[in-house]
């Protein structure tokens, strides 16, 4: 294992010439993006913050800030700007890098702008440096879903790991043209850029995720690979009649479960397509499973899963009451802990192994399935409720395409089950509850659902915020549990 300047010093070797990025109108070969990325050696800082969407100059600070032997703190540009300055005090950001659209914004954080990063960039390239590589490379902030947001360690290692384990898992090569649109703020969003940069594929960059955007770069650009979570995928099949996809050789889903009706439209609309999910998280780098295109197709009964662990990833389930335990993992690309967070880093990180905190099952092949998180376990008359379970009764309802299922303060149960849903106008409380009535235990069955039209509130990446539902229901409570 080396440092992250290894994948781009392997692509301007073999394909120097060829095109790296495509952004917008602006398209760059590898030796171009080379120089770019060594000029990033001139700056001073160590610790280097970027705000803003996806870019040239995003993905240029991801592949050229570490590989100067500094480390890259990456910014949810989607919160809110008191938000925003804890981050840049909890990491220590020294100088930060913002785009046009930020830039009022950023002036407000106390910290040191850089003024012109096209200046820079045009700079004397710097040889890469020779850097350990156990050497913190990034730190990525988790969504902050409950209480303060935790600033994840990841070193060089952990980052090559994770390419490493995504060449083998989707085979990438120079052929394909991956359309980044997830957030690169988000490690779902960087994931696939070293193994891509690694084999000298063209990338094509969009700053944001807008339907009919993506379908039209798919066309223009002839993408043959993307990632998308599935609320993105929902709204590309709104958007798709008329879009030509027929370049699409092979489509991810990730950062979230996806509702079988929605997997099964995913399927039809393209029918030569692979089709993989992929599951992680931030403190994994972040892949740890995949369910392949051939579980996709050919083994309908594995379609609620989340598949099995990726080449170089190994899991193991603990603590296992009635078939259910937690979800550990242990390999190159787990984290090396949490940023200034000691006794959080000792709570996760135990002997090698990173505890989850994910509820999970297995089957007879090893295959994993989610259950629930522990957090959002629900005890309801001394009986354990996973909500994620419940959920997936929900979204097996042809009207309903989100749900949520939490618990809320119940006088006589201590906790009652509660959903939220999204769903087709028309579509009642009670006929949903009696859809579950069939499908699973009356204890599980949400004594109460709140039936909406407009989409349930989500993370920048894309995740569920449960608790921005949960929490109106335990405000001025001192404990969220009963």
């Amino acid at each position: 294992m080396s440092d992250l300047g290894w994948p781009l010093q392997r692509a301007v070797a073999l394909h120097a010439g060829a095109t790296a990025v495509i952004d917008g109108e602006r398209r760059v070969s590898y030796g171009e993006l080379a120089r770019r990325v060594n000029a990033l050696g001139n700056l001073a800082a160590d610790r280097i913050g970027f705000l803003g969407a996806n870019s040239l100059a995003h993905m240029e600070c991801w592949l050229g800030v570490p590989a100067a032997g500094k480390v890259l703190v990456d910014l949810n540009y989607r919160l809110a700007p008191e938000e925003l300055a804890f981050l840049v005090r909890d990491a220590g950001i020294e100088l930060l890098i913002a785009d046009p659209e930020r830039r009022a914004v950023a002036e407000t954080l106390g910290v040191e702008l850089l003024e012109d990063y096209e200046t820079v960039v045009a700079g004397p390239p710097v040889a890469p440096a020779r850097i350990d590589e156990d050497a913190l490379a990034a730190i990525s902030y988790t969504g902050g879903t409950t209480g303060r947001p935790k600033g994840v360690m990841l070193s060089h290692r952990n980052l090559l790991a994770n390419a490493l384990h995504n060449l083998v898992a989707t085979g990438h090569t120079a052929d394909d043209r991956w359309l980044h649109v997830c957030p690169m703020f988000h490690v779902a969003g960087t994931s696939n850029v070293f193994a891509c940069t690694w084999v000298g594929a063209t990338q094509v960059i969009l700053p944001r995720f807008e339907a009919a955007a993506v379908l039209a770069a798919i066309e223009r650009e002839r993408i043959t690979h993307s990632v998308f979570v599935p609320t993105m995928l929902a709204m590309l099949l709104e958007a798709s009649e008329g879009a030509n996809v027929s370049t699409l050789r092979h489509l991810q889903y990730a950062a979230s479960p996806i509702a079988p009706e929605l997997q099964r439209r995913v399927l039809e609309w393209l029918p030569e397509c692979d089709v993989v999910q992929f599951y992680g998280m931030t403190e994994a780098a972040p892949t740890v499973t995949q369910l392949t295109a051939a579980d996709h197709r050919e083994r309908p009964e594995r379609l609620a899963s989340m598949g099995a662990p990726v080449a170089g990833v190994q899991v193991e389930v603990r603590d296992v009451i009635d078939g259910v335990g937690e979800l550990w993992v242990r390999g190159a690309n787990v984290m090396l802990g949490y940023w200034n967070r000691p006794e959080a880093t000792a709570d996760a990180l135990v002997d090698g192994w990173y505890r989850t905190g994910d509820l999970v099952r297995t089957d007879a092949d090893g295959y994993l399935y989610m259950v629930d998180r522990a957090k959002d376990m629900i005890i309801t008359g001394a009986e354990n409720v996973y909500s994620v379970e419940v959920e997936a009764v929900l979204t097996a309802h042809e009207a309903v395409s989100e749900a949520a299922v939490f618990g809320v303060p119940d006088e006589r149960w201590g906790e009652a089950v509660h959903a939220v849903v999204v769903a087709s106008p028309g579509t009642t409380a009670d006929e949903l509850i009696a859809h579950c009535r069939s499908r699973i235990a009356g204890f599980k069955i949400p004594r109460a659902i709140d039936v909406r039209g407009e989409p349930l509130p989500k993370s920048g990446a894309g995740k569920l915020l449960k608790s921005t539902l949960r929490e109106p229901f335990w405000a001025g409570r001192e404990r969220r549990v009963s």
